[in-house]
């Protein structure tokens, strides 16, 4: 989570590097009254300082002996900066052969001086799939998992002014003790997301309660006219000594005035000792987050102050979205009180050049194309993501569903048991505060109905029971209506491939209807559904594809036929797009894309949004869309053809090189031209329609090759 304010500083690569300030610290701040009665803003103190380890790092792909030791001699290693991953070009290339197996990093650190007397905390947001860590060849601890954000005590391994060297050995090699074991998608190895050291006091908020924030807020009720929210800090006293501790929790709006401000009784907390505080802070007439409509964040902030001393210790801030659901067989989900459409698509971490080693700006980037769309959800498959997808989600007021990575197969061992449970419990602690999140997953489509596996989900959905009431578990699942696996959580979803892989596109509303007849009383989703395409292969109106042969035509068929089912069946309560982009699968090979899976609306480089990009946008956005389809099928072998736009218009009117086609009315929001011919040569077609108030117009060029 954000676990701010702080002092942000960008660590020297090496010793003497340059120190550059981002946003100085500030002493602890009081609330100040604007006028006399009036309200009171509050700006949080900057106390704790982050320390950004990202760049200056030595990388060798393959394991060495003795790497872990200062003297190593990392001279001729591969310079780079984290994030990074040794797979962002075997893993999307086919034939299943991308390296698996061990990388090491190293870099120098040298603390400032001016920390000393802090605890220190290496942060690493997510190293795929097992990280070994070391600091001065001391080994601070292993990770297991490859999606969760984990933390290391440093605070005796490093010294404030001295060099000292650390050491990463990560590894994606199969590991049968840890979830996922497989899954449709390349495990890309390394250290993919970013790295940081925190410097904090002595008496602090815990850093390490499975690396989450350490503060945690618990939305007892909330209304229209109150809300009621439990703030609990868990803290930790590093002394050598007691100490007298006093907890004060601060909720402001989004212009900084405080709305709710509560301080605790002066209690002892024991040397080397952690103590829970919770407070109940109700917050008045709130303004709500609602999904797009207004994703309003208050924000939640608790210090830490030594009683005793009169000072405050340390401050974590944490954004608060007001917000209730709920969710009914008959109406779907509902937001507030009020029934909300939740119509989205699946969200992987993965892009063409980069791999999973996305940058904030890649994270933004798919979030102002999920925007685009008209997405009012998405599920975060097939793991915990990085923090920027949850804060873009709760920013922007999508509703998300944040799902355990465990994937098909099991191991029926203690030890995975173990390991799947605490990368849910981190899913859970370390994303517990963002608004957006409505619903904690517990796996996706294992592949047996064993008693073993059914013991495993049995957990894992009394884990969600007991780390969060508050929210829905739910499951995604593909072994029939009646399987045991869909029976342990709260809500169950369904992966339903109608058109793809069995029946037809034209099944998926019976298959709805006929689950909703016989149990009434139960809740479901569409969890995954969709087509492959590939932008440069392309039939008119095919009725199929084959493996070779995925035309971006047939995927829009399917998507215009799921969807106008769908949509006219509001008891299903979610639905999912599989996939949002394309992203790399490096055992495939289909659709003339090896390495690649192309369910994607939009292709893996985002560089294209898909025809049937345009047809969820026409339906779902009330941004005014006109889009004509099969564009991309420039170079033509017959002349007779058809016409065909995406539009939420009323009225969309054609030309063909300069000649009237007539016009279109539609309340499906696809308008078709039948019967038309192309002439030999360059062909160009040209479409107009007013929306609200304003003239549209889209223009494709086809050509007609010479008979």
């Amino acid at each position: 989570m954000n676990e701010l304010p702080s002092r942000r500083l960008l660590l020297g690569a090496m010793a003497g590097g340059a120190l550059a300030t981002f946003a100085a610290g500030g002493a602890a701040a009081a609330a100040a009254p604007n006028a006399a009665g009036a309200a009171q803003t509050y700006a949080p103190p900057a106390l704790r300082t982050w320390l950004s380890l990202n760049s200056g790092w030595r990388f060798h792909k393959g394991d060495v002996s003795g790497a872990q030791a200062p003297g190593f001699d990392d001279g001729g290693w591969t310079s780079l900066s984290v994030p990074h991953t040794w797979n962002a070009q075997d893993g999307a290339d086919g034939g299943n052969n991308y390296y698996r197996g061990i990388g090491w990093y190293r870099r120098r650190i040298t603390v400032p001086a001016e920390l000393a007397g802090k605890m220190f905390f290496l942060q690493f947001a997510g190293a795929n799939q097992v990280a070994d860590v070391w600091i001065d060849g001391a080994h601070l601890g292993q990770h297991q998992g490859g999606y969760s954000r984990f933390r290391f005590g440093a605070t005796a391994n490093l010294t404030p002014g001295r060099e000292s060297v650390l050491a990463v050995k990560v590894t994606n090699a199969n590991n049968s003790d840890i979830a996922p074991l497989s899954a449709d998608y390349t495990f890309q190895g390394g250290i993919y997301r970013n790295v940081s050291l925190y410097a904090v006091d002595k008496l602090a908020v815990r850093m390490l309660d499975y690396a989450g924030p350490g503060v945690y807020l618990r939305q007892r009720s909330v209304t229209a006219t109150s809300a009621t929210v439990d703030v609990r800090a868990t803290v930790f006293n590093n002394n050598t000594a007691s100490r007298s501790l006093v907890v004060r929790a601060v909720v402001t709006d989004a212009g900084g005035t405080i709305v709710a401000d509560r301080s605790s009784a002066a209690q002892t907390i024991g040397a080397n000792s952690g103590l829970d505080v919770v407070q109940t802070v109700t917050i008045a007439n709130p303004r709500r987050w609602n999904g797009l409509a207004d994703p309003y964040q208050y924000s939640a902030t608790v210090e830490i102050r030594d009683a005793a001393a009169g000072t405050v210790t340390d401050v974590v801030t944490e954004p608060l979205g007001l917000r209730s659901f709920s969710l009914d067989p008959a109406t779907g989900f509902s937001l507030n009180g009020r029934s909300l459409g939740l119509h989205g698509v699946n969200l992987h971490q993965d892009r063409a050049g980069v791999g999973w080693a996305e940058s904030d700006a890649d994270h933004t980037q798919d979030f102002s194309l999920i925007q685009e769309i008209g997405a009012t959800a998405v599920r975060m498959a097939h793991y915990q993501h990085d923090q920027k997808d949850y804060n873009l989600a709760d920013a922007t007021g999508v509703v998300v569903w944040a799902e355990v990575p465990l994937v098909n197969g099991t191991t029926n061992s203690a030890a995975f048991r173990a390991s799947t449970q605490n990368q849910l419990r981190e899913l859970i602690r370390q994303n517990y505060n963002h608004p957006s999140i409505a619903f904690w997953s517990i796996g996706n489509e294992q592949r047996s109905d064993d008693t073993a596996t059914n013991d495993l989900l049995a957990s894992l959905a009394a884990l969600v029971r007991s780390e969060d009431p508050d929210r829905i578990s739910t499951y995604a699942n593909n072994l029939g209506n009646d399987a045991q696996v869909a029976s342990h959580a709260d809500t169950t979803a369904y992966n339903k491939y109608y058109g793809w892989y069995g029946g037809s596109y034209n099944d998926l509303g019976g298959w709805a209807d006929g689950l909703h007849k016989a149990e009434p009383n139960r809740t479901f989703a569409l969890s995954e559904y969709g087509a492959g395409a590939n932008t440069a292969q392309h039939a008119l109106n095919p009725s199929g594809y084959s493996s070779g042969f995925h035309p971006e035509e047939y995927q829009s068929l399917l998507h215009e036929a799921s969807w106008k089912q769908l949509a006219a069946r509001p008891f299903v309560w979610g639905t999912f797009v599989w996939n949002m982009f394309d992203f790399a699968s490096d055992g495939r090979d289909e659709g003339g894309q090896p390495g690649l899976n192309d369910k994607g609306l939009v292709t893996r480089d985002r560089a294209t949004r898909k025809d049937a990009f345009y047809w969820y946008k026409a339906n779902w956005s009330p941004v005014p869309t006109l889009y004509l389809t099969s564009r991309r099928w420039t170079q033509r072998t017959d002349a007779a053809t058809e016409v065909k736009v995406y539009s939420n218009a009323a009225t969309v009117t054609a030309s063909l090189n300069g000649a009237s086609l007539g016009s279109r009315s539609s309340s499906d929001h696809i308008f078709t031209w039948t019967g038309v011919t192309l002439r030999q040569g360059t062909n160009t077609l040209t479409v107009t329609a007013s929306i609200a108030g304003a003239t549209h117009t889209d223009t494709v060029t086809w050509n007609l090759a010479a008979s």
